[in-house]
C-alpha cells in the first residue's frame, strides 16, 4: 500500500510540476530528431536536384543561351512570389508571406545588390555549364576566401590566424583540384574563371544584402522579390547583346511543352532552395546548416562521379576533401569567435545572410 501511495504521489508531483516522464522525454526526443532528419533530407534533395537539373538545362548543346535560362528562372521566382502572396491572403493562418507592392524607390535602393545578384547567378550557371557537377565543388570553392578578403578591404575587419589557416587549406585544395583536373584532360579554364567570379559575387552579395536589407524592412522574401524583378529587367538587354534572342528563334524545341516544363521546374527548385535553407537553419542552427551543406556537397560530387562513370585519382578526391574540411573548419572557427563577442546583427539578419549565400548554388535563388 505504501509503495502504491508513493508511486501515485510521485506521478501527482510530476503532473503538478509540469515535468515529463522518461518515456515522454524519449518520445519528444524521437519526434524532434525525426523532424530534423526530415528537414535535412528535404534540403539535400532539393539542393542536389536543383544542381543536376540546372546542369542538364545548361548542358543543352542545341540551345546555347545560359543568360536566357537564368532570366527565365528569375521570372518563375517573381511569379511564385505573387502566387504565395495570393495564397497568404486566402489562407492567412496557414501561409505567412509579406504583402508585395512594387515600389520604384525600393527597387532603386536594391539595384546595387541586384547587379551583384545577376553576376552571381550568371557566373554560377556558366561555371556549372563548363565544369559539370563533379568539379563544381572545387570550381566554386573560393567563396570563403573572398569573404575574408572583402571583409578586410571593404569592412576593415581582420581575421584570426586559425581562420586564415582554414582559408589556406581551401586554397590548397582548389589548386590541387585544378591541377588534377588538368592532368585528367577535362579541365575547363573558362569554367574555373567563371567559378572564381561567382565566388567573388557570392561574397559581395552577402555584404550588399546587409546594406540594402533596411530598404525591404528586413524581409528576405521582399528582397527576393525585388532582386528577381530587377534581374528580369536587366537580363533582357543582355540577352539581345549576346545574341541569345536569335538562338532562341532557331531553337527546334521552343514550342515543346517538355522543354518549358523542365525550365519551369528549374525555376521552382531555385526558388525552393531559399525556403528549405531557412527551414534547416530554423530546426538546427546556422553552424549545423553549414556542416550539412558541406556534407551535401561531398555527396553531390560522389553522385556526379558515379553517374558519369568517371574514374578520379586519389589526389583529385584529396583536393575535394581539403576544400570541404577547410570550409567546415572555417565555419566552426568563426562560430566560436562570434560567441565571444556581442552580437550586433540580430539572429534573423544572420539567417538572411546565410540564405543569400545559399543562392550561389546553381539557381536563381540557390
Amino acid at each position: 500500500m505504501n509503495r502504491t501511495q508513493l508511486k501515485r504521489s510521485s506521478i501527482l508531483r510530476m503532473a503538478l510540476s509540469g515535468s515529463e516522464s522518461p518515456e515522454q522525454q524519449e518520445e519528444v526526443f524521437l519526434v524532434r530528431a525525426g523532424r530534423i532528419a526530415g528537414v535535412v533530407v528535404l534540403y539535400w534533395s532539393v539542393s542536389i536536384t536543383m544542381v543536376f537539373l540546372n546542369n542538364f538545362l545548361l548542358d543543352n548543346r542545341d540551345l546555347e543561351a545560359p543568360l536566357f535560362i537564368t532570366f527565365y528562372q528569375c521570372v518563375v521566382s517573381v511569379l511564385l512570389c505573387w502566387v504565395l502572396q495570393l495564397l497568404a491572403r486566402l489562407q492567412p493562418g496557414a501561409i505567412d508571406f509579406p504583402n508585395l507592392r512594387f515600389d520604384l524607390k525600393t527597387s532603386r535602393e536594391v539595384l546595387p545588390l541586384s547587379l551583384v545578384f545577376i553576376g552571381m547567378i550568371s557566373f554560377n550557371n556558366l561555371c556549372l555549364k563548363y565544369v559539370g557537377v563533379a568539379f563544381y565543388t572545387i570550381g566554386r570553392s573560393l567563396s570563403t576566401v573572398f569573404n575574408v578578403l572583402m571583409s578586410y578591404f571593404i569592412l576593415k575587419q581582420t581575421t584570426s590566424l586559425q581562420a586564415l589557416v582554414c582559408c589556406g587549406i581551401i586554397l590548397g585544395g582548389f589548386w590541387l583540384g585544378v591541377d588534377q583536373e588538368g592532368m585528367a584532360g577535362s579541365l575547363s579554364w573558362t569554367g574555373v574563371f567563371f567559378g572564381v567570379l561567382a565566388s567573388a559575387c557570392v561574397s559581395l552579395n552577402a555584404i550588399y544584402t546587409k546594406k540594402v536589407m533596411p530598404a525591404v524592412d528586413g524581409n528576405i522574401w521582399k528582397l527576393t522579390y525585388y532582386n528577381n524583378v530587377n534581374a528580369c529587367v536587366l537580363f533582357l538587354p543582355l540577352i539581345f547583346v549576346f545574341g541569345e534572342f536569335n538562338r532562341l528563334l532557331t531553337f527546334s524545341y521552343l514550342a515543346d511543352p517538355n522543354f518549358w516544363g523542365m525550365m519551369t521546374l528549374g525555376g521552382v527548385f531555385g526558388f525552393a532552395i531559399g525556403y528549405v535553407t531557412g527551414l534547416q537553419i530554423k530546426f538546427t542552427s546556422p553552424l549545423t546548416h553549414n556542416v550539412s551543406g558541406t556534407a551535401k556537397a561531398c555527396a553531390q560530387t560522389v553522385i556526379a562521379v558515379a553517374y558519369n562513370s568517371s574514374s578520379k585519382s586519389l589526389l583529385w578526391w584529396t583536393s575535394n576533401m581539403m576544400v570541404l574540411c577547410g570550409s567546415s573548419a572555417y565555419t566552426w572557427v568563426r562560430s566560436r569567435e562570434m560567441k565571444k563577442i556581442p552580437q550586433k546583427v540580430p539572429q534573423d539578419s544572420a539567417k538572411e545572410l546565410l540564405l543569400q549565400g545559399e543562392k550561389g548554388d546553381g539557381g536563381s535563388n540557390a
